[in-house]
Formats: structure tokens, C-alpha cells, sequence
């Protein structure tokens, strides 16, 4: 699953009703801040909590961040944002503000937080120049990676979803709210249940986006990915300009894995420096890109081209697109080390042999054969698995119906606990809904009114991209 957490923003220059109030030496006081990816100021705070909520004594800083209401006499009920991974921090989500949240903000301030071990909050991250490199085998990679978990000095066993629940509580105290709101995307919706069964009395309402069902292991996707691989090819076949240009392209994919499987090395022009490079692909690192890109429809639509042009020998293309990940700023990479802490604590010991053999497919088979190895090397407990409690607040599920990760049968499963949940599919979409089409208008609508039925049948208004045809882009 991908990485992305909690993000914050609110405005404490207005009166607070009655629900709001504490004590003024309680609130905690946020300064004036910018943060790259919004343009207007923003209120920016440290906090203080425990590293081990039932060891009070060491404290670690969150990085909070607060967009208040665009009117003045917002209402008392924020929305705090929960970004997915686990590893992305709020502050590398703030675009969402001017995208998903565009309706949201004028009335609400909306609350971003670093979730310990991400982003400002202690960044639990190899040092730049430990990621992944074309030249490098994936046990090099694998051998760096755990060099670099001995490195650290990082209490692993800390950094749980448990933990984090526990710390937006704080934020929510600190910051002298009453009930709030939750949006929470991806791993995000794992948390924001988390929050919701762990302190029912401080949640008004929860938006969930590509919902994480609370059984659900994350290593354990490879039925549900290779659904959406399989549904991408009768796409195609189903598109007469696309199978026309690719004929033989799910042929063409399964000789390309069989071929990367022994390994192949290529020398080719750098698609970012011109010069020439050696590439090692090998057939984890082709699915590993065919899984990415499968989270958008958009990005999903390029797989035909990228596939044949890789089997016709033209491997560019396709390294250009596995570079993206590559290129992004270190400081607004995921956290690794916080990703595999929750993943080795909360799900491995979930992933029986039962399950994983059920549960293979070739787009997940590489990474759930490295996990076992780094989370031996993470050495971080298992948390106990409890079955899940009800919630009663209000839910809107929102699901992509091409997700890869999160498709809908994870929402309805998630669903069963939460009496009072609405749940509604984007039929083009996959991971991710809140920021296309109508439904930012929907989130606002829901939050204003919570209690009532919410018509979602404009989902099926948002297109499906067009397929690349060739090397000039998708079809217009």
C-alpha cells in the first residue's frame, strides 16, 4: 500500500464555542508558517508527546500543521487529515487543500500531522544515496537496506498505529477542539478506525478513501492486484485502437517476466542525463512498476505502450517511468523505516503460510519474499491481533472500483462495523477518489450533513483516460 498520513490546519484567532474550550494554559499556541505546496500562510506547531503512552518520560515532537477556515465563523468541528503509506507525513500532502479539500476549507479548518517517524516528526529514513540504484541486484539492495535498520538507533517497537491514534488525541486536546472529523486515505483509513474505536467520544464523522479493511494484511494484495492487471488487459482488448497497436500484449507481458526472471542487463541512454547507463532489470523491479502504476487509472493507460515498446527491446520508456519514484526530493520520499515498523509489527505476524500461498500472485510475489528477511532485521514485536469493535459515527466509504490495493469488497468488509456507513464507488477510478470529479462537493456535503444519504451517482460521470498509443502520448 502506498505510503501517506496525517495532515493538519486550523485556526485559533477565532472565539471557540463552549465545546471548544480549555483553559487557555492548555491550548497549545501555533505560529505562522510556509510550507512548499500552499501558497497562503499557514499555522504551523511542535508538540510534545510520549514515545510510549503507557511509559509517560521520553518524549518525541510532532510536526503539526494547521489550515484554518477560509470564513470567519468556522464551524467548531475540524477535519483532520490521515494520509496513507504508512510513511508519507501530512506536510508532504498539503496540495490535497486546493484539490480534495477545496470545497471542505472555507468552513472547516482542516489538521495536518507528521505521524511519528515521518516527515518533521523524526523521520525514520535511510540516509539520500541509500535508495534504490539501476545498477544495484536486488539483494544489494536489500543488503543496504538492512545495513542501514542496524544503523539506526530508532526504538522501532514505538512507532505503531496504536501509537499514532494516541498522538492525534493529543493534537486534538492540545489544540482545544471537540469532536472532529477524519479524512483518511489508504493506510490513512487503518488509522483513522484506529482513532475512532480507541476514542468513539472525540469523533463527529469519518471519511474514508480507499478503505483498508481492519482484517486486512497489507503484504497480502496479490489476488486483488493481479484483478486489476487482468481488468487493464480486457480493457485494452475491449478498446479497438488499443488492441489493434497491441495485439499480443498480455503475451507480451508474461515473456517479459519469464525473461527478467534469470535477470537482464541493459546499456542504454539515461532518459534523464542522456549518457549512456547500465540497468539491472530483473523481473521484481518490472512488477514492482506495473503495480505503482496500476494505483491510476491515467498512469495504467501508458502499460500497453511500456510493455511493448520493453518487449520490442526499447527498454527507455519503461525506465523512464520506473526513474519517477527515483526522482522526488529525499525529504519528501516515504519513511521507509516507519513503513516497515508498522508493516513487520501489525501484518507479517498476521501472514500465515495459509494465507500468502491463497493469496500469490506475481505482482506481490517478489516484495512478500523480501519482507520476511527486513522485518527479521527490524526485530520489532508483534502487536496482538483484536478482532475489531463497532463504530458509531458517521462513515462515507468512497472506493475505486480499479484499485489495485483497496477495491471495493476491502470497503464493504470494513463496512460490516460501522452501522451508520455509506459506501460509494467511482466505477473509472482507482486509488484515490476524493480529488476527481464531483467528489469534493460530496465530501462537504456529507461533513455538513453527516446523518444523510449522500448521492454519489455522479461518480460515474469521471472519465476513463484514454490508452498511449504510441510515443507522442495518450490518445486525445
Amino acid at each position: 500500500m502506498r505510503t501517506s498520513l496525517i495532515l493538519g490546519a486550523l485556526l485559533l484567532a477565532a472565539a471557540l464555542p463552549a465545546a471548544r474550550a480549555q483553559p487557555p494554559a492548555a491550548r497549545a499556541q501555533p505560529h505562522s508558517c510556509h510550507l512548499p505546496g500552499v501558497e497562503d500562510a499557514l499555522r504551523c506547531l511542535k508538540l510534545a508527546v510520549p514515545l510510549d503512552p503507557a511509559k509517560p518520560g521520553r518524549n518525541i515532537q510532532l510536526q503539526v500543521t494547521i489550515a484554518p477556515a477560509l470564513r470567519e465563523g468556522a464551524r467548531p468541528d475540524p477535519l483532520f487529515v490521515l494520509a496513507g503509506g504508512p510513511g508519507e507525513a501530512g506536510s508532504e500532502v498539503l496540495p490535497i487543500l486546493n484539490t480534495a479539500l477545496r470545497r471542505v476549507r472555507p468552513t472547516r479548518d482542516i489538521v495536518f500531522i507528521d505521524q511519528r517517524g515521518t516527515g518533521m516528526s523524526g523521520k525514520l529514513e535511510c540516509e539520500s544515496g541509500m535508495s534504490e540504484d539501476n545498477s544495484l541486484s536486488d539483494d544489494q539492495v536489500d543488503a543496504a537496506l538492512r545495513s542501514c535498520i542496524a544503523a539506526s538507533k530508532a526504538p522501532f517497537a514505538a512507532y505503531t498505529t496504536a501509537n499514532a491514534a494516541h498522538d492525534i488525541e493529543q493534537v486534538r486536546r492540545a489544540l482545544g477542539y471537540g469532536k472532529i472529523n477524519l479524512w483518511g486515505g489508504s493506510y490513512g483509513t487503518r488509522l483513522g478506525q484506529a482513532y475512532a474505536r480507541a476514542y468513539p467520544g472525540s469523533v463527529r464523522a469519518l471519511i474514508l478513501d480507499a478503505v483498508a479493511a481492519p482484517d486486512q494484511v497489507i503484504p497480502a494484495g496479490g489476488r486483488d492486484s493481479q484483478a486489476a492487471l487482468d481488468k487493464l488487459f480486457a480493457q485494452c482488448d475491449a478498446d479497438a485502437a488499443c488492441r489493434k497497436a497491441y495485439p499480443g500484449l498480455r503475451g507480451e507481458f508474461d515473456g517479459l517476466v519469464a525473461k527478467l526472471d534469470k535477470g537482464l542487463n541493459i546499456t542504454l541512454a539515461d532518459p534523464r542525463t542522456a549518457q549512456q547507463i547500465d540497468v539491472s532489470m530483473t523481473s521484481a523491479r518490472l512488477l514492482g512498476t506495473v503495480h505503482g502504476m496500476l494505483y491510476a487509472p491515467a498512469d495504467a493507460r501508458r502499460l500497453p505502450f511500456l510493455v511493448h515498446s520493453a518487449a520490442q527491446g526499447r527498454w527507455q520508456p519503461f525506465v523512464a517511468r520506473r526513474n519517477v519514484a527515483a526522482d522526488y526530493n529525499p525529504e519528501g520520499s516515504p519513511a521507509t523505516l516507519l513503513h516497515l515498523a508498522v508493516i513487520c509489527a501489525e501484518d507479517m505476524p498476521r501472514l500465515s503460510p495459509a494465507l500468502a500461498a491463497s493469496d500469490s500472485a506475481p505482482l506481490t510475489r517478489a516484495i512478500s519474499a523480501r519482507l520476511p528477511g527486513l522485518c527479521r532485521a527490524m526485530n520489532v514485536p508483534a502487536v496482538p491481533w483484536t478482532e475489531p469493535t463497532r463504530i458509531d459515527a458517521p462513515a462515507l466509504l468512497l472506493s475505486g472500483a480499479l484499485d489495485p490495493v483497496t477495491p471495493p469488497h476491502r470497503a464493504a468488509s470494513a463496512a460490516r462495523y460501522m452501522p451508520h456507513a455509506q459506501l460509494l464507488t467511482a466505477p473509472n477510478v482507482g486509488h484515490g477518489v476524493s480529488q476527481l470529479g464531483c467528489a469534493p462537493r460530496l465530501l462537504r456535503a456529507f461533513l455538513d450533513h453527516p446523518d444523510q444519504k449522500i448521492d454519489g451517482s455522479c461518480l460515474n460521470e469521471i472519465p476513463a483516460p484514454t490508452f498511449q498509443l504510441g510515443s507522442a502520448g495518450p490518445q486525445p
